[in-house]
């Protein structure tokens, strides 16, 4: 997405956006990128906020036996939990929220989870798998890796 952001801002793709909207406004883009990942036939993992629920349902109708795809968040968490996590495991270095208020990371996280909620909503409208990290973040991590890549193993 900070490639939209920083590289081709005309596109209106930025970071102040909601995630459904960014989403929404890369769905196309990410549509090309996917047929054509699918056409080369190699194995690729996208993360990120950019994709709905819908979207990949519609991408695993047509692909049903190339794609697969779980969706991690938090719907359970009290904020101010999860602000005491991010703090203790902030990286210093790369972490966009290092530098920010405790007022803007505990809005930042309201809106995550509230948006965690429409990505579950939706995930389970479409029958696809959600991973909730709010109560037992590495083991939730653990399942999902085992979800993606354990008939590999």
């Amino acid at each position: 997405m900070m490639g939209f952001n920083d590289g081709i801002p005309e596109y209106g793709i930025h970071h102040l956006l909601w995630p459904n909207e960014i989403a929404e406004k890369m769905e196309p883009f990410l549509h090309g990128m996917i047929k054509n990942m699918l056409f080369g036939g190699m194995d690729y993992l996208i993360e990120g906020e950019a994709m709905l629920p819908q979207f990949v349902a519609g991408l695993i109708e047509k692909h049903p036996d190339k794609i697969k795809v779980m969706f991690l968040g938090y719907t359970e968490i009290n904020v101010e939990d999860k602000v005491a996590l991010v703090k203790k495991h902030s990286n210093t270095e790369n972490d966009w929220l290092t530098n920010e208020s405790d007022e803007y990371i505990r809005d930042h996280i309201a809106n995550m989870i509230a948006y965690s909620k429409k990505i579950k909503k939706g995930c389970e409208k479409h029958g696809l798998s959600y991973f909730d990290t709010s109560e037992d973040f590495s083991g939730a991590i653990e399942a999902a890796t085992d979800f993606l890549v354990g008939d590999l193993n």
